[in-house]
């Protein structure tokens, strides 16, 4: 049985749309390490149809002399959860249509291994609601945005989460990593 693995880059203030802020902040090699732990033992990828759109260009043509990530994120079986889309050109990717829990379920079911996350905010939020997420990696920011998209939205309700790691970076950014209480 596959599990859950969600990264996100969000501020202190829990904004996690369009993430170009992030360029402000010098990118430690250690967060880097930290990422590319999460993603050695997924064997697969799942994707918000929005973030799978922005991944899709950037990173179907890169080559790992380009970029380390390029062929995790080029050669692994890829899912896109979405209502609109039918087809998805980036090889290895399927789309499993609207989001259903049961579906990510099955998904889990299916998949030896981590199942990687990243971004998908309006997924991951219906991911934790539904008790889905393994383990949440939280690239914590020292910023505060004031609005944006957020990954806990005021209207949910508790979120009961566990601490299992914790890591800071020279730039300010701390890693948090939780797992379900």
């Amino acid at each position: 049985m596959g599990t859950i693995g969600v990264h996100e880059f969000i501020t202190i203030d829990g904004i996690i749309s369009e993430p170009t802020w992030t360029m402000d902040y010098p990118f430690d090699p250690k967060m880097g390490d930290a990422i590319g732990a999460m993603m050695a033992g997924c064997e697969a990828i799942l994707l918000g149809r929005t973030t799978y759109e922005g991944f899709a260009p950037a990173w179907s043509s890169r080559t790992a002399e380009d970029d380390p990530g390029a062929p995790f994120f080029n050669d692994t079986p890829k899912y896109v959860v979405s209502g609109t889309m039918t087809d998805a050109e980036w090889r290895h990717s399927t789309v499993l249509g609207p989001y259903e829990p049961a579906t990510i379920q099955r998904l889990k079911d299916r998949v030896d291994g981590g199942i990687y996350v990243s971004g998908s905010g309006r997924l991951v939020r219906a991911m934790l609601a539904d008790r889905l997420v393994d383990e949440l990696h939280l690239f914590v920011f020292p910023l505060a945005l004031g609005s944006g998209q957020r990954l806990f939205p005021a209207a949910g309700g508790p979120e009961r989460l566990a601490l299992a790691g914790c890591e800071s970076y020279d730039s300010g950014v701390v890693h948090l990593t939780y797992t379900a209480a």
